[in-house]
């Protein structure tokens, strides 16, 4: 009898799922999906993935269209209290970039963000991105190199940059030439996936 006891709890542990693990996305346009069905985007497509993999994550999605990186910085930490995330991927700073936002400036909201996350708990991923050359080569070569001077000080991951395989592509992108189509949501999925995978994996062990 015992040993059938002790099979039976083998056995229903072996099945159970995942502990839930919440990620919390905090964002800009990009990952709001503006132009789109909220459905339609990537942290959407990401949700539905997570879900056919078994993963058994919660995505909380708190992206804004015109959010700054002054912005992700005051409502963060209201985030962190509500929602107690395991992870939080901050994908910010486009529109600090299209203000001329003084990098400083920017550089110090994110660092903020970074720092609030840990001190929660939470690991962090950072989600880069490009700007148009608008404020001159200086400016726009000094804000890319923001996000892996960050990742490598905090040791975090980096997605790179988050439109690399569409920005370029007008068949991807919508009349503005700032926001992706829903044709290129799966492809920002792509993007994030192969740096996101190997924590989601870490934290499941």
């Amino acid at each position: 009898m015992r040993s059938l006891i002790s099979l039976l709890l083998v056995l229903v542990v072996w099945a159970s799922p995942l502990q839930a693990r919440t990620l919390l996305v905090l964002g800009d346009s990009l990952s709001a999906a503006y132009g789109l069905p909220a459905e339609d985007g990537w942290v959407s497509l990401l949700e539905q993935e997570l879900k056919q993999r078994k993963l058994a994550e919660r995505v909380i999605n708190a992206s804004i269209s015109g959010e700054t990186s002054s912005g992700g910085l005051q409502r963060l930490p209201r985030l962190l209290a509500d929602y107690r995330p395991d992870l939080v991927l901050l994908e910010l700073g486009a529109n600090d970039g299209l203000r001329g936002t003084p990098l400083r400036v920017m550089e110090q909201n994110l660092r903020g963000m970074v720092e609030l996350s840990q001190a929660s708990g939470a690991e962090v991923m950072l989600i880069g991105i490009r700007i148009p050359p608008n404020y001159g080569p200086q400016y726009t070569e000094r804000f890319y190199s923001i996000y892996p001077d960050l990742a490598r000080e905090y040791q975090v991951s980096l997605v790179p940059f988050l439109l690399e395989r569409v920005a370029l592509k007008p068949q991807f992108m919508q009349a503005d030439g700032l926001h992706p189509t829903a044709a290129a949501q799966p492809i920002l999925l792509q993007t994030v996936w192969p740096h996101l995978y190997p924590l989601l994996q870490a934290g499941a062990s």
